[in-house]
């Protein structure tokens, strides 16, 4: 955007106005652009721990577009291998980017079909195992730390499978870890090196997202080449100019005038860019009590159904937008070029979220946050000691949330992912709004034990405002055994 585009933007940002104007007055005064980019830890915390060794991403564009001819090179002779599937292992940043591209780009012609495969459920893994000609699928298996149990779990059962072919199976992983070992010692197609200066929810635009895009045939000069340019316009630039420290600016403000649940309002187009965007958000802001709440996929209602603590983010102009401003909701519409220009967004909200300054960033989750339940409980942002169930069954509240404040979450642990919501019971056969119409509670969804690796972070390190449900089945139709284990152990 402009200076003037902007300034027209922030017409409809009502009070926050003044705020974001002065939050970018001060980001410019303290040089806070340029320090991040000459990666000065001291724009965040005072330890450099998990920060300085973690902005690896802001030159990713540049770097990987380097890349391109090999990673197209080894697609094709995938290919040309007779390979028609290709099934991700991995879970959480290193898988939520593949499916966004999945579903955004589709297969080219000649190309294979990837499916991303996040969960442990045995009968999804088991159906999508039905659905595969395994002599002519490839196995991604994606895991940074390359110690992931639920994925190092997807790997046994699959090697098992097909009788240890080792070149089956590639790998994305860090470089020295035991995935790197574990592949070169069963033999497998490649081992990918990624860069190890990244976090995985900052992993998009490296080999973790691109090597499944390249695979399912992806024009990846297009995807790094808008985020380059994304890049280019985040750089030496007042802040008032820079896309992703303006957004930043807005949604810290936002969340300091307690508008803590963001909002996003996508085209059909790149609808999965809300479950990607959700992590990072999650990821990123759910730390030391404080957090802010993403709210993805929910259909858009009149205003009387929203409370006060909305920012509503929109990927181009949307209709159902112009009655939320004219009742008083802050509303941001970003330009957006469509699906090829995904990457500009990818960085945008990257840098939004380390250049933003809203809250903490670093990625540990201290014991003393994690409060009492069971591990996988996940009731929400900040399992805070205390609290305790209401409702039925599977169900917790944390903390007091107000009417239109808190917010609610639906945990789906059978073989359910992001496309199949609508397999979901009334009132939440969809993320939309009628969920939370009593209330006004932003009401989201997320799929177990996916949510773990994505959202977790935000319901254990986050502010102690929401209700959550789960809902569970007994898994007695279908087991799979996992095959006695030769693999490096997971934490």
């Amino acid at each position: 955007m402009t200076s003037l585009q902007h300034f027209e933007e922030q017409k409809f940002l009502g009070p926050l106005a003044s705020a974001v104007r002065r939050r970018l007055k001060e980001l410019d005064g303290e040089d806070v652009v340029s320090r991040i980019w000459s990666h000065d830890h001291t724009v965040w915390k005072p330890d450099p721990t998990e920060i300085t060794n973690r902005l690896g991403w802001l030159t990713l564009p540049a770097g990987m577009r380097r890349r391109i001819p090999d990673l197209h090179g080894f697609a094709r002779q995938v290919a040309a291998d007779g390979f028609t599937h290709a099934v991700l292992l991995g879970m959480g940043g290193s898988s939520l980017a593949p499916e966004m591209f999945a579903r955004t780009y589709g297969t080219a012609p000649g190309a294979l079909e990837l499916t991303v495969l996040d969960t442990t459920h045995p009968a999804t893994i088991a159906r999508v195992e039905a659905s595969l000609d395994l002599d002519h699928t490839l196995f991604i298996v994606a895991s940074k730390s390359g110690t992931t149990l639920e994925t190092l779990s997807h790997f046994e059962h699959f090697y098992a499978r097909t009788g240890g072919r080792g070149s089956s199976f590639i790998a994305i992983t860090d470089p020295g870890t035991p995935l790197e070992e574990l592949g070169n010692a069963k033999g497998f197609r490649r081992v990918f090196q990624n860069p190890p200066d990244l976090g995985g929810r900052y992993s998009a635009l490296s080999l973790f997202g691109l090597v499944p895009a390249a695979l399912i045939g992806a024009d990846l000069e297009d995807l790094l080449f808008s985020a380059q340019e994304m890049a280019d316009g985040c750089k030496a630039v007042p802040a008032f100019e820079n896309p992703g420290a303006w957004l930043g600016a807005i949604i810290g403000e936002a969340w300091l005038a307690g508008q803590d649940k963001l909002t996003f309002v996508l085209p059909a187009s790149v609808e999965s860019f809300g479950d990607w965007v959700e992590q990072l958000v999650a990821e990123s802001t759910g730390k030391e009590g404080k957090g802010i709440v993403p709210v993805a996929g929910e259909d858009i209602g009149p205003p009387e159904v929203y409370g006060e603590d909305r920012l509503f983010v929109s990927l181009g102009d949307y209709p159902g937008l112009a009655p939320l401003r004219a009742a008083g909701h802050p509303v941001v519409t970003l330009e957006f070029g469509g699906p090829k220009t995904l990457g500009a967004e990818i960085f945008r909200f990257e840098f939004r979220h380390r250049g933003g300054r809203s809250r903490p960033r670093d990625q540990r989750l201290r014991p003393a946050q994690c409060g009492g339940g069971q591990a996988g409980n996940a009731g929400h942002p900040g399992l805070a000691p205390g609290g305790g169930p209401t409702g039925g069954a599977g169900s917790r509240r944390r903390g007091g949330a107000a009417p239109g404040r808190g917010s609610r979450r639906l945990h789906r642990h059978p073989g359910l992912s992001g496309p199949h919501t609508r397999d979901l019971p009334p009132p939440c056969s969809s993320t939309g709004w009628p969920c939370g119409v009593a209330t006004r509670a932003a009401t989201t969804v997320g799929f177990g034990p996916r949510f773990l690796h994505s959202t977790g972070q935000l319901h254990k390190g986050g502010p102690p405002s929401g209700v959550f449900l789960q809902v569970t089945d007994t898994g007695r139709d279908v087991d799979l055994p996992i095959p006695a284990s030769r693999t490096p152990s997971a934490r």
